[in-house]
Order: structure tokens, then C-alpha cells, then sequence
């Protein structure tokens, strides 16, 4: 029978969050644990690709480990979506901030490896979002947040718990994302 882990990816807007889940999807063909969402779907967006697109009902009914309403709409990550990939034999990774990392590491413990990324210079992250194609003011914004600040720091609880990785050079840390799944198979 499979494992049935999920890596979770965390840590500051700019850190690398989607690249690294993107690789570990590519090199480890790992699942991406798709999200649910009561809002409408946006021009392009499909159902079962980039959301898991709800009702309030629907919603409901799910088996939610971690959610957020957010501009009138809840968002969230089931135990649901996590089966998708289980079903299939595959591991699951899923980028969420350290609210949501420590929400799923106490609910699926050791099943649950967390990954917090972070970056030697803080200047790094805004130029980051900057260079991905962020809007000024977006960037202004995500820097101001509560939420970005919460995210530069691994929590108390997941210290000791979570692979901090320093993301300056990518090559190094692919190798370190190399060892850390295969020291977990």
C-alpha cells in the first residue's frame, strides 16, 4: 500500500513556493493537491484543474483539514483532495501558509512532511515577485500584509518538525529537495 504523504510547501510571497512544488510534481510525480473554492471560476479556469469550483452546500460537505474565507468566498483543502493522488499511488504536494502547514501536520502527523522556505536577504523576495510579473502595488501590498510577515518565520510549533530550506541557489536546493524525498520512500 502507498505511503499516502503530503509534502507541504510554505513560507513568504517570493520564497519559491510554486517552483518547488512544480519540481517535486515533474521530478517525483507527485499529485497537486487541488483546492476547493466557493467563488466563480475565472476566464480560463477549469473545474477539477485549477480549483475544485463549489457551492456553499458542497462545501460543507467536505471533509476540510484546513480553510479560509477570503473577499466573500471560502477556500480550502480537503482530505478529499488529498485521496486523489493517494488512489493514484502518489505522493501529494500542496503549497499553503504556516497557518495551514501547522493545521495539516497536527492533523496528519508524521504522514505530513513540511517544507518552509525562506531566502538569506529579504530584499530577494520582492524582487522575485517583481521579476515574475507582480504589479507594483500588488507587491507593495503582499509586502504590508499581515500574512507575508507571518510566513517569513517558521512557527514555534513546526521548529525541530520543518525542513527550512534557504532558496538563493536553486540547484542547491533541488539537491536538497533530492535527499529529502528520498530519504522519506
Amino acid at each position: 500500500m502507498a505511503r499516502q504523504h503530503v509534502y507541504v510547501i510554505c513560507g513568504a510571497a517570493g520564497s519559491g513556493k510554486t517552483t518547488v512544488a512544480r519540481y517535486l510534481r515533474q521530478h517525483f510525480q507527485m499529485h497537486r493537491v487541488i483546492t476547493h473554492t466557493t467563488r466563480a471560476p475565472r476566464p480560463g479556469e477549469r473545474n477539477g484543474v485549477d480549483y475544485h469550483f463549489e457551492t456553499p452546500t458542497s462545501m460543507a460537505h467536505l471533509h476540510l483539514l484546513e480553510s479560509v474565507t477570503y473577499d466573500r468566498a471560502q477556500y480550502g483543502s480537503s482530505m478529499e483532495g488529498l485521496a486523489e493522488g493517494w488512489r493514484q499511488g502518489h505522493d501529494d504536494v500542496i503549497v499553503l501558509d504556516t497557518k495551514g502547514a501547522l493545521t495539516y501536520r497536527r492533523a496528519l502527523g508524521d504522514r505530513v512532511t513540511v517544507i518552509f522556505l525562506t531566502v538569506s536577504h529579504l530584499a530577494t523576495l520582492a524582487q522575485r515577485m517583481s521579476r515574475r510579473g507582480d504589479e507594483p502595488a500588488a507587491i507593495t501590498g503582499r509586502l504590508n500584509s499581515p500574512e507575508y510577515h507571518r510566513d517569513l518565520h517558521l512557527p514555534h510549533p513546526l521548529r525541530g518538525v520543518a525542513k527550512v530550506i534557504v532558496n538563493d541557489d536553486w540547484e542547491a536546493t533541488k539537491r536538497t529537495l533530492e535527499q529529502l524525498v528520498n530519504r522519506n520512500q
